[in-house]
């Protein structure tokens, strides 16, 4: 039964991660029969009292010591609210932390204990200053898992995108926008759209310049590298379009003409996405040895604490990460 568990990382202990893995857990019963925490206990033991939660809180040290009914917890990391860290601020020793927790996570999934890795938000600079310096969960998760070849993909029951480039410069996003690059986001977007059950899908290739570069007028990229990695994916019997300008496409996928967009860098997907789906959007990293989902938003240091984050986005998570892992 262990291939069926998701692991939840509660994230950076100083942000709202630690409350919304608590939330959703206690809030959905189903969720108690297979889903655990890898993070502090004595943190969540702090806001388990303070939110005053009914479901018992238990600390196990691995995946087969699960207690089906509660809100199961992996301390990997013990640190205390006060003592280690204080909420709401930046530090090394939360960076580190959030780290440890997947770090964790993964291990355990490559091992086949948990089917599923759903990530709470971690903070960037904490996450440098802990000595881990990544740009983010994606990047940890193809270096931990000796992946290549992984985009991220962002999901929502109104539309969904895949990214070409993620996390850098505007101009060296336009550099990375080259035919190898967007075919193999084509490649991914067209195996996710499978697992999640859409025999055919249909998908969109984003242009970079405005209006597609309008034959040349605005830019060659589309020339030089989309338009033949399109191409090359058509001649494959992939049901590729594009590139669609970038001022339509979404507006056409939200209305249910494509299924998914290989945007060509991070705002160009990011912002239509929150825009139709800030609480219900879930990032998925692409190409993985392992499923890992995660909530589309950040620590929210500004109401740690407080007692109001939302767990809705956790629970999306969790519950596409069982999606893909069904299929």
């Amino acid at each position: 039964m262990a291939v069926n568990f998701v692991g939840i990382t509660m994230g950076d202990p100083a942000g709202i991660g630690p409350e919304i893995s608590l939330k959703a857990i206690d809030a959905k019963t189903e969720y108690q029969q297979y889903v655990l925490i890898y993070g502090s206990y004595d943190v969540l033991q702090y806001y388990h009292q303070r939110l005053q939660l009914t479901t018992q809180l238990v600390r196990i040290e691995k995946v087969q010591d699960f207690q089906p009914g509660k809100i199961n917890v992996i301390s990997v990391v013990d640190l205390a609210i006060g003592k280690d860290i204080e909420i709401g601020q930046v530090s090394p020793v939360a960076g580190d932390a959030a780290y440890q927790y997947i770090a964790r996570a993964i291990s355990d999934a490559l091992k086949g204990d948990i089917r599923v890795v759903t990530t709470a938000p971690l903070n960037k600079e904490a996450l440098h200053k802990g000595g881990h310096n990544f740009d983010g969960h994606t990047e940890i998760f193809a270096t931990l898992t000796k992946t290549k070849s992984y985009t991220m993909m962002l999901w929502s029951e109104h539309m969904s995108v895949v990214h070409v480039s993620t996390h850098c410069s505007l101009r060296e996003a336009c550099d990375r926008a080259t035919k190898a690059r967007v075919l193999e986001c084509v490649h991914l977007a067209d195996k996710a759209m499978k697992q999640l059950g859409v025999e055919t899908p249909r998908i969109a290739v984003a242009g970079l310049n405005p209006h597609s570069g309008e034959a040349g007028l605005f830019g060659r990229e589309e020339i030089d590298e989309i338009i033949p990695a399109v191409q090359a994916a058509q001649q494959e019997g992939l049901d590729v379009d594009g590139p669609v300008p970038p001022d339509t496409v979404f507006l056409k996928a939200y209305n249910g003409v494509y299924d998914i967009v290989v945007a060509m860098y991070h705002d160009q997907g990011h912002i239509p996405m929150k825009m139709v789906a800030f609480d219900s959007g879930v990032n998925v990293t692409l190409g993985l040895p392992i499923i890992r989902t995660s909530v589309d938003h950040g620590t929210a240091f500004d109401i740690a604490g407080k007692g109001i984050a939302k767990a809705d986005s956790m629970c999306y998570a969790v519950d596409l990460g069982k999606r893909f892992a069904e299929h």
